[in-house]
């Protein structure tokens, strides 16, 4: 399921000159990468290279506030097959419950610590390797839809609930995030060992902790979920901001090709709850094409996440209200608890 990387290991550097004073940078870095290779960087003073880093840090910090408080506006335009009233009971209300308040803001405000921490790890390991950084977010993208599945099994197995729709959503989330791993392997993210290393130790903690967050409150977990699929659409984003002309003139990777342009999109569209079946259809015509659509992807997983946080809002882009389950002696009984804290707050509260 913040930090923006600014700079790219070059996939296609430039031959190498004759001259050493005369090589120019690779073709394909970022212009900050560019400058540092410039004159000009080395005829400026200490204290002027300082100040001149520092202001940008600053106008860098402004612009990736504003893209961040802007991501919203920025997701594709939603499509309901129902009227638009049916559309607005689809957006999760806030709550209202005064004793729920605090609960959420502890909740969301510890997420966004907790994800904020992570991303100045990553913008400290990963500051000028984009593809690398990209490789461990995509590794550690699917591990909460793992654990979330795994949970839901869990309670299904015990009798509790079912919830076969929020089972299929996420299968497909992680599919849509394994071919995104896919394509950041064949782009050589995972060169490095010590990348590859530090994703799947990551992903194995996060697991856990996901499994254990999801358990404790599920709407705690998908908000936390949302925090991460946010800045993967802000950090994608802003490397197509900074890297389209260099993008759009390199080849799409084989197995974004083979995800997006193929015949069967079933699982493609089952990820994306706030879409009707079939409206949305990538083209793949170059690498920009391809980074444009793993884009709007975080979009789309965003989207769901906050769709989860409010409970039972969640039903599979195909079902269809025929295909429900009306037969009563098929359904399994269900405990409308949300989480072990929920259903200790419901068991209390029906003492009293």
């Amino acid at each position: 399921m913040a930090g923006v990387a600014s700079a790219s290991a070059a996939p296609l550097p430039a031959a190498p000159s004759s001259s050493p004073a005369a090589r120019s940078p690779p073709s394909f870095l970022p212009l900050r990468a560019r400058r540092l290779h410039g004159p000009a960087v080395l005829a400026t003073g200490r204290g002027r290279t300082f100040r001149a880093e520092a202001i940008k840090t600053q106008r860098e910090k402004a612009e990736q506030e504003a893209e961040v408080s802007a991501v919203e506006e920025s997701f594709p335009v939603r499509e309901e097959a129902g009227p638009p009233e049916a559309a607005a009971a689809d957006d999760p209300p806030s709550p209202t419950d005064d004793d729920d308040d605090w609960v959420v803001r502890f909740e969301q405000q510890f997420n966004i610590f907790l994800t904020d921490s992570i991303i100045v790890i990553l913008d400290a390991l990963y500051r000028d390797r984009d593809y690398a950084r990209f490789f461990v977010l995509e590794t550690i993208a699917r591990v909460p839809y793992f654990a979330f599945i795994s949970v839901l099994h869990l309670y299904e197995t015990f009798g509790w609930w079912r919830r076969a729709d929020y089972i299929k959503v996420h299968f497909a989330e992680s599919m849509n995030e394994f071919h995104h791993l896919l394509i950041m392997e064949e782009l050589g993210g995972n060169s490095v060992w010590v990348d590859r290393f530090l994703a799947r130790f990551s992903a194995f903690f996060y697991y856990f902790m996901t499994v254990a967050m999801y358990m404790l409150s599920p709407r705690m977990a998908y908000h936390f979920s949302e925090c991460v699929e946010r800045h993967a659409y802000s950090t994608y984003d802003k490397f197509l901001k900074l890297n389209g002309d260099e993008l759009k003139k390199l080849p799409a990777p084989e197995a974004a090709v083979n995800y997006y342009m193929n015949e069967d999109l079933y699982l493609f569209d089952e990820f994306q709850t706030s879409r009707v079946p079939c409206s949305r259809r990538p083209k793949i015509d170059n690498l920009y094409d391809v980074f444009v659509n793993i884009r709007d992807d975080e979009a789309e997983h965003c989207k769901t996440m906050k769709a989860c946080q409010t409970h039972g809002n969640l039903r599979s882009p195909h079902s269809m209200p025929s295909n429900i389950e009306t037969d009563t002696e098929c359904a399994v009984p269900e405990n409308d608890c949300e989480g072990i804290m929920d259903c200790v707050k419901k068991s209390l509260s029906s003492e009293d």
